[in-house]
């Protein structure tokens, strides 16, 4: 993965702190390519062996988390990130959470309580498919969800305003600052699919009977509300992106290209926390000298 450096540039797909997003000016699609989906399946395979070289260093230095959110429409593409990336890490380190609507349980709690259950301890990595974020993404859609998490001042839908929404950006800026000062790394990606891409993908599932279970009625329902979706995702990711927790936006047209990018997003973030290795003193030296020639001896 040493040359994915010089194939691409991740900071054009990085979402500026501060900076109103406007969807419609990031491509789904990317035309012009800097390398051709066989170069990028080589240079992928290459990539595997690298971020598991960084994974075991992270592990030993033993300093930092990392989280990684994956928040997508459906059929992105999330599930291809995990299975084809992800399958360079060693799974006693990766830690895969898919959060789905939230129990009755979990709805006793604050909206952060299960996400925080799913926390990578140091020198561990999570990855959260969908994530805190669908507290501002699909319960916006659907504000009638709020009712359910039993808050005080919130008894109706009326009383679910701007201020609200304003607020929830602000706990979860505070809440990914904390984990951040505390040695945790989030990377965070929306994978942007085109609504013409989605509907391919859906066709895709229902004609193939292999691929049947991953199409529900509920995933037509939700298209309906694809301009809103787009607009809540666009405020979520305006009010959120900050220098520790940023999000990176990323062309989902074409699969392949996605796992392209992220790839080098999290080679380059990860290898800037300049981990290492242990280094023993003079004693434990010694010590590991004694040991060796015992085993030696044996």
């Amino acid at each position: 993965m040493a040359n994915l450096a010089n194939k691409i540039d991740i900071e054009q797909f990085q979402a500026t702190p501060g900076k109103t997003i406007d969807l419609k000016e990031y491509s789904t699609d990317v035309k012009t390519k800097p390398v051709t989906k066989a170069e990028a399946a080589e240079l992928l395979e290459e990539g595997k062996s690298q971020l598991s070289e960084i994974q075991e260093k992270l592990y030993a230095h033993n300093r930092y988390r990392v989280l990684i959110i994956l928040q997508a429409m459906d059929a992105a593409g999330k599930d291809s990130i995990v299975k084809h990336i992800m399958s360079g890490f060693n799974p006693q380190g990766v830690k895969v959470y898919s959060f789905k609507a939230p129990t009755t349980h979990e709805l006793d709690h604050d909206y952060f309580w299960r996400h925080y259950q799913a926390l990578p301890a140091r020198g561990e990595i999570a990855i959260h498919n969908r994530s805190h974020y669908e507290n501002v993404l699909v319960t916006r859609v659907h504000p009638e969800y709020i009712l359910g998490e039993n808050i005080p001042g919130i008894d109706k839908v009326e009383d679910i305003d701007q201020e609200f929404w304003e607020n929830r950006f602000k706990q979860i800026n505070r809440f990914e600052k904390n984990l951040h000062q505390n040695g945790t790394v989030i990377l965070k990606f929306f994978l942007h699919v085109s609504k013409k891409e989605q509907k391919k993908r859906f066709v895709e599932r229902i004609d193939d009977p292999a691929k049947n279970w991953k199409f529900s009625a509920a995933d037509l329902k939700e298209r309906g509300f694809w301009n809103d979706y787009q607009k809540v995702y666009e405020e979520a990711i305006s009010a959120t992106s900050q220098s520790y927790a940023p999000w990176f936006i990323v062309p989902a047209d074409d699969k392949w290209y996605t796992r392209f990018i992220i790839a080098n997003v999290l080679r380059e973030k990860l290898q800037a926390l300049d981990l290492s290795f242990p280094v023993l003193n003079e004693k434990q030296k010694v010590e590991l000298q004694k040991a060796k020639e015992m085993l030696l001896k044996e």
